[in-house]
């Protein structure tokens, strides 16, 4: 497990050459977002949720909804980057706070049911790639100078593994694995969603994008 940890980190720096070379958001970053969408949302309904239900702890539902809402509350100030969204100031100068803020909490959520899933790693990993991808064409586009570009990608891709970190040698949590681990399930259920219905153009999905959205369940399935 804490050599897996370094592949949010893979994930980041792929994210970055991509956007290196690409320069602009292309037809094939909106795929590899859908089928990270479809790949996640698998994984939720084919193993976090039953897992989650099957312990028996109460208050599952309600973690659930409260993740959701998290992440309705963190997109208010993320403009949406974690499913996809650019919403950049051309103006701005400085470092966005806010946004650097909101996507910490939420790869840091992320990062407790990774303690204890490595499909969940892995379905981690590549909603990671695209995020990465979009939030390096965010920096490299403003701004900022390439080593406060370098740091914010660095400490993103630190949160998650530190999240992993905290749930498995923090022993006071473990009572409260099971609501930690819905929270954060209602988080991923949100993003992954909202990046089903959203990263196509009028909500239309063409044959491109069905089939990829139907690998990427089956891929979650099979994995």
């Amino acid at each position: 497990m804490n050599v897996l940890l370094l592949l949010p980190f893979l994930a980041i720096i792929l994210g970055y050459l991509t956007a290196r070379t690409l320069k602009r958001v292309t037809p094939g970053v909106n795929y590899l977002l859908a089928f990270s969408g479809a790949f996640l949302l698998s994984i939720i309904f084919f193993e976090l949720l039953p897992e989650l239900f099957a312990t028996g702890a109460p208050h599952i539902s309600g973690a659930l909804m409260i993740g959701m809402l998290l992440q309705i509350a963190l997109d208010y100030f993320s403009k949406g980057a974690e499913h996809g969204h650019i919403h950049r100031d051309k103006t701005a100068k400085d470092f966005p706070l806010a946004l650097f803020l909101s996507l910490s909490v939420h790869a840091l959520i992320e990062g407790f049911p990774v303690a204890h899933s490595d499909h969940v790693l892995w379905g981690v990993v590549i909603h990671k790639i695209p995020i990465a991808l979009i939030l390096s064409l965010f920096l490299i586009q403003s701004s900022l100078s390439k080593g406060k570009q370098l740091l914010f990608l660095f400490l993103f891709g630190l949160m998650t593994p530190l999240g992993t970190l905290v749930a498995l040698y923090i022993p006071q949590l473990t009572p409260h694995k099971p609501v930690i681990n819905a929270l954060a399930v209602g988080v991923f259920l949100h993003v992954a969603t909202t990046i089903l219905f959203e990263s196509s153009k009028d909500h239309q999905f063409n044959q491109i994008k069905l089939m990829v959205i139907l690998a990427g369940a089956l891929a979650g399935y099979m994995i």
